[in-house]
């Protein structure tokens, strides 16, 4: 026994309309086109489905209970499609982003959501690892897309400068700088720091070593073996300070208060990279690299950086 999925369609626009003629107006078909189709799919299942009469169809007994089924089924399909048509379009299926910083704040919690907003058939996965884990997830197709803080050159995989954010400095609510609307690195110079030894750690504290090296400063940097989350939970009850970017200031403890850094031309600013694999063919990372070239108003084109090319 078989039939198609528009035998289905014609049996259930005939039942709604109560007439194969009004049933074949609302599909733009001939009605002769409609009748024999639905006369096909009662010859196959060996019943009738309509009592026909002048004044139109009505369902048998035997036709009810396969409109119901036939119901569930066509809803089954058309969903099927939607969602088929969706994955190719990039609206649906799976996009693994990965990132080696805080998203409890900033322009990559705000792109996420509204990546999740305007495609919510999307399943977007995220992977917070260090950097080498994130690209040997490019290299494993484990990864889709890496959003990195700073700048790496890996040729091997196209990439583009996304967006920027502002530097702060996390410390005590009772530290004598917390009273300032603004830090400036001069002010950092003789103070002691804690870091996490994990990514971005290492290159906050060159930042900052480049910054404080340039005014004499005497700089005790420590890199502790924790979570960023964890250094941030203890600055509040210590005299240590610690710099983040603006994508962890969304993270709140006790006495830990966070002010903007500031240099010599205004707010200090760190970037943020994505990198990604030509052959890669998830439609899903073509429709967030558009979104992100709309959003930030950026130049690069589906090869990368500058028109295309690295």
């Amino acid at each position: 026994m078989s039939f198609d999925i528009r035998q289905l369609r014609y049996a259930i626009f005939a039942a709604d309309h109560g007439s194969f003629y009004r049933a074949a107006r609302a599909l733009n078909i001939e009605q002769s086109t409609l009748s024999r189709a639905i006369l096909r799919l009662e010859r196959t299942l060996g019943a009738e489905l309509f009592i026909r009469s002048r004044a139109g169809v009505s369902p048998t007994d035997a036709g009810l209970h396969f409109l119901r089924g036939a119901r569930t089924m066509l809803a089954s399909a058309d969903r099927m499609v939607e969602v088929s048509r969706a994955v190719g379009l990039g609206k649906a299926g799976v996009l693994t982003i990965g990132f080696n910083s805080s998203v409890s704040a900033g322009h990559l919690r705000a792109t996420l959501i509204e990546a999740q907003k305007v495609s919510p058939d999307l399943v977007i996965e995220g992977m917070e690892a260090d950097r080498n884990t994130l690209f040997a997830g490019l290299d494993s197709n484990a990864v889709d897309i890496a959003i990195l803080l700073g700048e790496v050159e890996r040729c091997e995989y196209l990439h583009a400068t996304f967006w920027s954010e502002r530097v702060f400095v996390a410390l005590a609510s009772d530290h004598l700088l917390a009273a300032r609307d603004i830090v400036h690195w001069t002010d950092l110079r003789d103070q002691r720091f804690v870091l996490p030894a994990a990514d971005p750690g290492p290159d906050i504290r060159d930042m900052l070593l480049g910054r404080l090296w340039k005014s004499g400063a005497d700089t005790s940097i420590a890199l502790h073996a924790v979570s960023r989350e964890a250094v941030l939970s203890m600055i509040g009850e210590t005299d240590f300070l610690s710099i983040v970017c603006e994508g962890s200031t969304g993270t709140q403890f006790p006495k830990l208060v966070y002010r903007p850094v500031h240099g010599e031309q205004g707010p200090a600013l760190i970037t943020y990279s994505g990198y990604w694999r030509e052959n890669n063919g998830n439609p899903a990372l073509k429709r967030f690299l558009d979104l992100v070239r709309r959003r930030y108003a950026l130049s690069f084109g589906h090869r990368g950086e500058e028109d295309g090319s690295q």
